[in-house]
């Protein structure tokens, strides 16, 4: 009755202080929006479009990176997943961290060096153009729907909240809302426009989750320890909150999740087509390695706050009030902004409840709109140009292709996602996080470093890791079987793992391998060093 009791006070405090949080969310979209307009002006051709002049620093690049990978998923998926799960919940947090060195290591200065706008470009670069990029062009789009329905759902999720909603038709609204300001700052802005407003995003939500986690930490004097006591006490879990097993670890199947999910996290950044082409915006190589650096820092930062967020969400709005308000705990940072402004139904609690929904507002609508980017783009540059036109498109016919691209991806996006609105963020990023570790990474590694590489491996590599994530996420407890499945009420799963990462990822490098070692194409050994020179020194780099 007492949890009833307050999930109804946070939606009526909501509702009496709706003009408050639509005047934030009005402010931030039509600042964002000028953003938008000036960078359009600014956009002249292709280079400017898809990858903004190349005219950003490393650290604009890198402040870009932040805003464009601390998404839904990170500040409402992985505090909801905190505050509900504890320990298992923060594993969240290290993956989507330590992915980022692989993406340093290996990726980030040799993409830039042989590409121009698309991961495609590396990929096709030695091999036969038609077949690679059409796999690249659909192994892209289909990584970025999975990561926009992430966003879309954290969307859903906060104007129930706000508005104080119980049915769907808000939060419907909210996501055509959404794919539709994605939509116009793609085909307005570019790659210009959506850069300024991931830099905008990324400061704001840095300050946003700094201010909540001063505040969590000064309800417990600084003290780490006493939050965590209060977490663990709150949970109903004791000291099991603290300590790994909770969700993963209880169960063999269980145990096998955990490692299918840490390699998928592990892996998937430096496969994502939305991260690689910004890699793409920088002049030289140098400023790329310093836009990983800066973005490491950043989100290094922003990830330990989550724990704060995250513990300080069970510790004072605690589980039982998160899963009322939303079942896969979305909702669990504006409730705690809500607390810490001073409680349901009071004015301060109202003024951080909107300021913080408003960032969280914005971090979608930045990420989205890189999203749509990077999957318009690749069907513009990849299918349409290279493929459909066999290379015969002009600058200004290929992004008009890539704007209509952004309008059609948006639409799908958008339908897909009001089916997915049950599910955490952070587990339906994880999901696309694998697929592009299972089909985009093991071909960028193979081309970049495999001499005898060709391109029945590339083919191989990508539609084996493609099918084989994607299939294996249908017939799993994501789609069916279980309570927050896309279709609860169905039940036609027979994988056991929520997350393919475990069996998708080698498939991936395994089929390269085989189709390159069964195909009866060579590879070309004047291409490869000159692909060769090209990622490790910059000669000939656009």
């Amino acid at each position: 009755m007492t949890t009833v009791l307050t999930v109804s006070r946070t939606a009526t405090a909501a509702s009496s202080h709706r003009g408050l949080t639509m005047t934030l969310f009005g402010a931030f979209v039509l600042v964002t929006l000028v953003i938008t307009v000036w960078a359009g002006r600014r956009t002249k051709g292709a280079a400017d479009f898809y990858a903004g002049g190349r005219g950003f620093s490393g650290l604009q690049n890198g402040l870009a990176i932040s805003g464009d990978y601390m998404s839904a998923a990170s500040f409402l998926g992985i505090a909801g997943a905190i505050a509900l799960f504890g320990y298992d919940g923060f594993l969240y947090s290290i993956g989507f961290l330590v992915a980022w060195l692989v993406a340093l290591l290996l990726i980030a200065e040799p993409l830039r060096n042989s590409g121009r706008y698309t991961m495609a470009d590396v990929l096709a670069f030695r091999m036969r153009q038609r077949p690679v990029r059409t796999a690249a062009g659909i192994s892209t789009i289909v990584v970025s729907i999975f990561y926009l329905l992430a966003q879309m759902v954290g969307a859903g999720s906060l104007v129930a909240l706000l508005l104080g909603v119980s049915g769907e038709g808000a939060k419907r609204w909210t996501v055509v809302a959404v794919g539709a300001l994605m939509v116009l700052y793609v085909v307005v802005g570019g790659m210009k426009g959506t850069t300024w407003v991931q830099i905008v995003k990324a400061v704001l939500l840095i300050a946003g989750a700094a201010l909540m986690t001063v505040l969590v930490l000064a309800r417990y004097h600084f003290n780490i320890s006493s939050l965590l006591g209060a977490a663990a006490d709150a949970s109903g879990k004791a000291s099991a909150f603290l300590e790994p097993g909770l969700k993963y670890g209880t169960t063999g199947t269980t145990k096998l999740d955990f490692i299918s999910l840490s390699l998928a996290l592990v892996l998937g950044t430096a496969g994502l087509p939305h991260i690689l082409v910004r890699f793409y915006t920088v002049p030289t190589a140098r400023a790329a390695r310093k836009s990983v650096l800066w973005a490491i820092g950043i989100i290094g930062v922003f990830y330990l706050m989550t724990l704060a967020l995250g513990f300080g969400a069970a510790a004072l709005v605690g589980p039982k009030v998160i899963k009322a308000s939303n079942a896969a705990g979305n909702t669990a940072a504006p409730l705690l902004a809500q607390e810490l402004g001073g409680g349901a139904g009071s004015g301060g609690g109202a003024v951080l409840l909107a300021v913080i929904s408003a960032v969280a507002f914005a971090t979608i609508l930045a990420v989205v709109a890189g999203l749509t980017l990077a999957s318009s783009a690749s069907f513009a540059h990849d299918l349409y140009a290279n493929v459909i036109r066999r290379g015969r498109a002009g600058e200004q016919e290929e992004v008009r292709a890539a704007k209509l691209a952004a309008v059609a991806i948006g639409a799908i996006a958008i339908l897909l996602s009001i089916f997915a609105d049950q599910l955490n963020t952070a587990a339906l990023v994880a999901l696309a996080f694998a697929v592009a570790a299972s089909a985009n990474l093991p071909t960028l590694l193979y081309s970049l470093f495999w001499k005898r590489f060709n391109t029945a491996g590339a083919v191989s590599s990508v539609y084996a890791g493609l099918v084989s994530s994607v299939v294996l996420v249908v017939f799993s407890p994501v789609v069916s079987g279980a309570k927050t499945s896309l279709l609860p009420h169905r039940d036609f799963h027979w994988f056991p793992l929520e997350n393919p990462g475990l069996i998708s990822i080698p498939i991936g490098f395994l089929a390269g391998w085989i189709g390159t070692l069964l195909a009866k194409d060579t590879a070309d050994p004047a291409k490869y060093a000159e692909l060769e020179v090209r990622s490790l020194t910059g000669l000939g780099a656009h």
